[in-house]
């Protein structure tokens, strides 16, 4: 459990990441004579013409045989008018799906006005819109937004170009300035905003995944599942030891030792030699399954822990750790099944019910988390996280005194160990507590000095408490930064410090963290969330530079939204 305040406030305001005239008759006919081969000539002729014909000896002609006038001779007032005029006829035409004949018109209005308007340029792009000719809109709306850098429809439409054309930055960049601009009030801007932010996210996180390669996640991820997991004896290395028994031997201790990457090559070097009987062998599936699920493989980590306990059906830690592949294939199904599975082998397997009891915290079914926690306690009081958990479930059940008084009891029963104050500090943090929260987190950082990898929670959590309390950014975000000194892969760590600076307006920066976090997370979902908010704050800066009178209404309207605070 982890409040991380920043992220849910950021989650919860999210598209902050993310700011005709009458035509007159004259006007009328001055249009036919530009436009027309057979013109007819106005009933008043221009200065420069009654002049010609006072010259003229030649014969007299009728005055349907004049000349047709310039555009240019007209008044600006007559060229504006015929401007607005085609104008009209365009919207009608447009009205009427008549695109092509819209648009000639959106054309005549651009030539005859004297000076360009936004809005010839953004209906006759809206025209090729609908004409599937996406380049031309760009250009049309190009044209627009020179004129008026925040005119939204233009934005709007020049954003579904780029996305029709696969520009997707491009289209992100031009729905958020729409959104932002128009305050949030277009639901369909910000919903366009959400799904070019998806498809963004997922191409790059499927693309970044396929040419990742297999690589295990931070030690400190990799201890903390491990933890999750009472201490039990494995199975010993039998007299007179085959080469791939002593491989897994070497594997064990190499995970003793927190070199998981020596252990991952040792646990595969024992299987492809071969161990000397089914439970070394099944000891060895149960390992190397547990780091495939590590390295975001669920596929081959369920097949390796289901052959782990059909070497070995009583080997009770396989079918939990399946059970936890499952819950990850969403699967939950198949996960309880396993449970039950472990708990009929070995009912006094007391990870079975605690972490049967994590799926039912999870699915938000705090009863029956109650009820497996309390079980796993029964069996086996000497483990803290089945007592923390049961406290949480209680809290999360709306069981505030009961909550409090467990954790109160885990202190006097675990005094050294950290995550007991760290959780609990967590319970004070969300009840406003922010004084008594800061001492837990001030002594479960002193009790993790020393451990190894350093359990950077507790710092994240005092920075947060900090940020809430006193609104102290300096010290929230020194405090991120050296949990990400001390923990440089921890995404909880690189992620609250993008948040903070995020909230401070240190645009870079934030990107730089989102960055690093995306390449720290473990599976397509995480990768895509921080892919998500990179390319939410790049957007954001992007209008922040392109806009700048804009950018300068989003605090006022942030705080016009709730979004002052965490």
């Amino acid at each position: 459990m982890s409040t991380y305040k920043l992220a849910d406030w950021a989650a919860k305001n999210k598209n902050l990441i993310i700011a005709a005239t009458a035509v007159t008759f004259v006007g009328g006919a001055a249009a036919s004579y530009y436009y027309s081969s057979a013109a007819i000539a106005p009933a008043t002729a221009s200065a420069s013409t009654q002049k010609k014909k006072k010259k003229s000896k030649k014969s007299k002609k009728s005055s349907t045989d004049a000349p047709s006038p310039l555009l240019e001779e007209l008044s600006p007032q007559d060229r504006d008018s015929v401007a607005q005029d085609f104008k009209s006829k365009g919207n009608k035409q447009y009205q009427q799906h008549q695109w092509n004949e819209a648009a000639i018109n959106y054309s005549k209005a651009i030539e005859s006005s004297t000076k360009p308007e936004a809005v010839f340029y953004s209906n006759r792009a809206a025209c090729y819109n609908n004409l599937g000719d996406y380049n031309k809109v760009i250009d049309d709306c190009n044209e627009a937004l020179k004129l008026d850098s925040e005119y939204v429809k233009a934005l709007n439409r020049r954003a579904q170009a780029f996305e029709q054309l696969g520009n997707l930055n491009d289209a992100l960049n031009d729905f958020t300035a729409a959104t932002i601009i128009d305050q949030f009030r277009n639901d369909s801007a910000a919903k366009s905003v959400e799904r070019v932010l998806k498809k963004l996210a997922e191409t790059q996180a499927k693309s970044v995944l396929q040419s990742r390669g297999e690589k295990l996640p931070q030690i400190s991820f990799i201890q903390a599942y491990l933890n999750a997991f009472r201490e039990r004896t494995p199975t010993s290395i039998p007299e007179g030891a085959s080469a791939g028994d002593l491989d897994l031997a070497d594997a064990l201790k190499a995970a003793d030792a927190k070199d998981f990457n020596l252990a991952k090559e040792k646990v595969e070097q024992s299987l492809i030699k071969g161990v000397s009987n089914t439970q070394l062998e099944a000891e060895a599936l149960n390992l190397r399954g547990t780091f495939y699920f590590l390295l975001n493989n669920p596929i081959k980590a369920i097949a390796d822990l289901e052959k782990s306990v059909e070497l070995s059906p009583h080997f009770s830690q396989s079918w939990v750790k399946a059970a936890s592949v499952y819950m990850e294939l969403a699967n939950p199904q198949a996960a309880f099944k396993a449970f039950d599975t472990a708990i009929e082998k070995n009912p006094q397997d007391a990870d079975a019910y605690y972490h049967r009891g994590q799926v039912y915290f999870i699915l938000s079914d705090f009863n029956k988390a109650i009820e497996n926690y309390e079980k796993s306690v029964e069996i086996d009081d000497s483990f803290p996280l089945a007592q923390i958990q049961l406290a949480v479930a209680h809290y999360k059940n709306g069981n505030i005194g009961k909550a409090m008084a467990i954790f109160r009891t885990s202190i006097n029963k675990f005094p050294h160990k950290s995550d007991v104050y760290t959780y609990y500090g967590e319970l004070l943090m969300d009840q406003g507590k922010f004084e008594e929260a800061v001492e837990k987190f001030d002594k479960a950082i002193e009790l993790d000095m020393d451990r190894y990898p350093v359990n950077v929670l507790p710092k994240i959590n005092k920075a947060l408490a900090i940020f809430q309390w006193k609104q102290d950014f300096n010290t929230a975000e020194s405090l991120v930064r050296q949990a990400v000194t001390s923990d440089p892969e921890n995404d909880v760590a690189i992620g609250t410090l993008a948040q903070l600076c995020l909230q401070q307006g240190k645009i870079d920066e934030a990107i730089e963290a989102f960055e690093k976090s995306a390449q720290v997370s473990r599976t397509e979902p995480e990768l895509v969330n921080a892919i998500t908010y990179e390319k939410a704050t790049r957007a954001q800066a992007h209008f922040i530079k392109n806009h700048p009178n804009a950018a300068a209404k989003l605090g006022p309207l942030a705080q016009s939204m709730g979004a002052g605070g965490a």
